[in-house]
Parts: structure tokens; C-alpha cells; sequence
């Protein structure tokens, strides 16, 4: 059965305002790493979700949470800004062109996305992967965020939305978020206990054609990456309360050029 859904408000729109320049982490290395050999694009949602299971071994994992771990990470506030959906977390965020470049290009994310691994998985034409992702893709975008999620905190039910960019490179290229990307590093083999991403399908157009579609659940996995689409196509979704331990998410965007 569908939990009762708390009420919606959407997330801020439009393009990523500035913010204030702030000195960038000195992030750990990506070791070690799953070969790209055994990794595969999984579309669990036909053109909304796909993942990658194990993108992070669980060793990369446990040292990533150690490091975010002492970053100053900012708690939101109890009460929303206006238009605001509700969350209650721990959050970093940092412009970090490098980061987001080691990222995509430094892990097996880029060939998996752009089709060039051979283990895909989602045998597309280069038309089929450019209809999926929303465009020709460029990397990720630059604005990294790092959540934390503890005991009894959640992000309620939400909207994401597209943001304008600027994609680094010779010259910069203008971009488009078109994807939201999630990397998860703890579940309840951490510890961690709680804290799905659920996603709520639209009702059908005519009530004759059915009830109210089931929510469709991702539950945490170590390392899992997941892919979601966002803007005006982008499912209602939330962050459920994290019951036991801590919710650790690294997280960007997937980026098209405009």
C-alpha cells in the first residue's frame, strides 16, 4: 500500500545562484575501483531511474564517509523557506569543477553514460541515448553537495529542477542539468537503517484505467549509484526518515549542452 503523502512543495527552480568562493576539499583518491568491465547501466524505470549498482566498492565508500565526515556540514533549517520542500539534514555544498571532472571522467561514469563501455548495458543508438538523457551529454555538473542524513531526519516529498550551468573546458560549454545523480555510501550493511529514496508515479489520466500506482522504492545499497530524471518530467519523490545510523549521499547533476 502507498504511504500517505506529506504535502508538496517544489524545490527551487531556475538557474544555480552565486555563492560565496570557499576553498575546495581535499577529496580522496577513487580507490579502489570496480573495473568498468563488470559495471552496467540498470534501467529500472523505463526513462526515469537508472542505476549503477556497486559504482563505489564498499572499501572507497568507507573511507569517503570518514573524510565527509569532517567537513562543516551545515544543518537546514526546521522551517522551509518559502517554496521550499521540507528536509531536515546535514549538508555541504562546494563549486568544484576538478571534483566533478574526477567524477565523471576519472571513474567509469562517463563511458557508461555516453555508451563507449562495452557493459552499458542499455544497447542504445546514440539518438536512443541522447532522447534518454535529454541531450548530447557534457559531465557534471560542477556544484557538489554532500547530504547526511541521521536518525530521525528525511527529505519530504519534492520536485527536482533543472538548473542552468557552466561546464569547465577550452572554451567552457553553456549546459543543462537534466539528471539528478545520487551515490550512495551507507545502507543497512553500515548500519544504517531507513532513509529509501521512493518514487511516486503519476496517477493515470483516466480513473477508469486504474487505482493509484505503487510507490516504486530504491532502497539503500553501498556504492549504488542512482540516476533520476529531473525538470518537467521529474516524478514526485522523497527521502524517507532514516530510522538507525547514517545516510551518507554524495550528489550532482548530469549535464546536456544547451
Amino acid at each position: 500500500m502507498a504511504q500517505k503523502k506529506r504535502k508538496v512543495e517544489p524545490v527551487p527552480k531556475g538557474s544555480v545562484p552565486p555563492r560565496p568562493a570557499q576553498q575546495t576539499p581535499n577529496w580522496p583518491a577513487f580507490t579502489p575501483l570496480i573495473p568498468e568491465s563488470d559495471l552496467s547501466l540498470h534501467e529500472v524505470l523505463p526513462g526515469q531511474i537508472v542505476t549503477i549498482p556497486g559504482f563505489f566498492t564498499a572499501a572507497l565508500c568507507k573511507s569517503y564517509v570518514s573524510f565527509l565526515s569532517s567537513l562543516p556540514l551545515t544543518t537546514t533549517p526546521g522551517k522551509p523557506k518559502k517554496g521550499d520542500a521540507v528536509r531536515v539534514n546535514d549538508r555541504f555544498q562546494v563549486d568544484d569543477p576538478a571534483f566533478a571532472e574526477r567524477l565523471w571522467s576519472g571513474t567509469s561514469l562517463k563511458n557508461l553514460v555516453t555508451g563507449v563501455a562495452t557493459g552499458e548495458g542499455l544497447n542504445l543508438t546514440e539518438n536512443q541515448r541522447k532522447e534518454l538523457w535529454g541531450g548530447e551529454v557534457i559531465g557534471l555538473n560542477p556544484n557538489i553537495r554532500i547530504y547526511r542524513y541521521s536518525k530521525g531526519q528525511f527529505f519530504d516529498q519534492h520536485y527536482d529542477d533543472f538548473n542552468n550551468v557552466t561546464v569547465p573546458g577550452s572554451p567552457p560549454i553553456p549546459g543543462r542539468t537534466t539528471w539528478t545523480l545520487l551515490l550512495y555510501l551507507t545502507s543497512p550493511a553500515t548500519g544504517c537503517i531507513g532513509g529509501e529514496t521512493v518514487f511516486y508515479p503519476d496517477p493515470p489520466k483516466k480513473k477508469s484505467r486504474g487505482s493509484q500506482p505503487e510507490p516504486f522504492v530504491v532502497a539503500l545499497d553501498v556504492g549504488l549509484a542512482l540516476l533520476h530524471k529531473h525538470g518537467a518530467d521529474c516524478m514526485l519523490h522523497e527521502g524517507r526518515e532514516v530510522l538507525q545510523g547514517e545516510k551518507w549521499v554524495i550528489r550532482s547533476d548530469l549535464c546536456v549542452k544547451r
